[in-house]
């Protein structure tokens, strides 16, 4: 009886000590997948009347810095919803385009930076937002 006990312990011990062993385990093998990255910016100028400079940017493979005019958001009447139609169609496009080369969309940071004069009012100001792929080398 006592052998009994004694094999059933040491073959349970060794189930729980495979079964933990192969519970952590990653699932591909335990290779960490490498991963390239492009960014893509477009910085929209919302300086009244056409003045500011939007643009797309993009950096090649080759290091070399790909630009593409963007619209301004605001006209001299106004907010003009034709630029900003105009915008979302170019920087959706180069999205579409990196999705087509395999890359997958990970991560979109935006923000803003309004310019001031020297009496305190708002001249004009950018909104910046940064689109980050990836895919594995």
């Amino acid at each position: 009886m006592r052998k009994y006990i004694i094999t059933a312990a040491v073959t349970a011990s060794l189930a729980v000590l495979a079964l933990g062993l192969f519970s952590f385990r990653a699932p591909d093998g335990g290779t960490p997948v490498v991963y390239q990255f492009k960014q893509i910016t477009a910085v929209e100028s919302v300086v009244p009347g056409g003045l500011g400079r939007s643009r797309i940017l993009t950096t090649d493979d080759n290091g070399q810095m790909l630009e593409k005019e963007l619209k301004n958001f605001y006209s001299m009447v106004g907010i003009n919803f034709d630029n900003i139609a105009n915008n979302d169609r170019v920087i959706v496009d180069r999205i579409n385009e990196y999705s087509a080369q395999g890359w997958e969309l990970v991560q979109v940071v935006s923000a803003t930076n309004q310019q001031t004069s020297n009496g305190g009012g708002s001249s004009g100001g950018i909104f910046i937002t940064r689109y980050i792929f990836r895919k594995p080398k």
